[in-house]
């Protein structure tokens, strides 16, 4: 049997990379009883079935699952943003964030179109994530500002882009590879928001090794499965201080003598940021709510 990684599925066919070969294959019937769902990412055994077809006979252990986008067996997120048009929003970021937390993965935050932003509020806003720990790699998909450094940090690993439509991720993957020529699409001025021009996940063979996952980008980030105390350690500053507080089930919104509150009060912790967890914290109350 020969040995692949999964680098696209598309109307059932699954599409496995072994060196420099792409095979289509089906998958053994036996999986799909068993409603197996293959990612792209997923390493997997097959054989050739005549002609240049295969079929997947074994599916590999998966190191990690990305939830959203659901790709399996990466190593590192790149949340990327445009610093402008449409505009950088905290609120947003941290969304992103929490979700990249929830897989365990090293995270980087990029921030594109930097030559339009405002030097003196960009900074601003990307000193915040970088003192809680984030790396923050600022480019210019358009200039080539920052591309090289950015391409250095995809190199021998699997990465996914992700991020709100409209953040040039497809561009940004352009310029680091220009071979790829992927389609990009503009900003819509009605909406502040740019349209869905990639239409499903896709590991993308860099030249000097590793890949690339250009994602569907999305808008809208759900946490219906979220609990309390998860959404927590999902916001590395507040969960680092959470053992500090009086009591061991504090939630850091109303309780008293709260750790976390008082570092909020003290500029310890970013008042933003606190606020974005107030936030998606009454989001999950209230999801709990309905479902009961």
């Amino acid at each position: 049997m020969l040995k692949g990684v999964i680098v696209k599925a598309y109307n059932s066919y699954y599409y496995v990379q072994s060196e420099d070969k792409v095979t289509m294959c089906t998958l053994r019937g036996r999986f799909k009883k068993e409603r197996f769902s293959l990612l792209v990412g997923d390493l997997v055994l097959y054989t050739m079935s005549g002609g240049d077809k295969g079929v997947i006979e074994e599916i590999l252990p998966r190191r990690n699952r990305l939830l959203r986008p659901t790709v399996a067996n990466i190593d590192q997120v790149m949340l990327t943003f445009a610093a402008v048009n449409p505009d950088i929003n905290g609120v947003l970021i941290d969304r992103f964030l929490v979700l990249a937390e929830l897989s365990g993965l090293k995270i980087n935050l990029c921030v594109n179109k930097i030559d339009l932003a405002n030097p003196v509020e960009l900074t601003a806003l990307t000193d915040i994530y970088q003192r809680i720990g984030y790396p923050v790699i600022l480019l210019s998909a358009k200039t080539g500002m920052g591309i090289q450094d950015f391409r250095t940090l995809l190199y021998d690993k699997t990465t996914v882009l992700a991020g709100p439509s409209g953040a040039g991720k497809s561009t940004i993957l352009n310029a680091v590879e220009p071979g790829l020529k992927l389609v990009t699409g503009e900003v819509s001025r009605k909406i502040g928001r740019g349209k869905h021009t990639t239409r499903f996940a896709e590991l993308l063979p860099l030249a000097a090794g590793g890949f690339v996952v250009d994602t569907p980008g999305f808008s809208l980030t759900e946490f219906n499965n979220l609990s309390e105390l998860e959404l927590m350690h999902c916001f590395i500053e507040i969960a680092a201080l959470a053992p500090a507080c009086k009591f061991t089930s504090c939630l850091h919104d109303k309780e008293p003598q709260c750790a976390v509150k008082q570092a909020v009060q003290a500029g310890e912790i970013d008042r933003a940021r606190y606020h974005s967890y107030l936030e998606l914290l009454a989001e999950i109350k209230e999801k709990r709510k309905d479902y009961k």
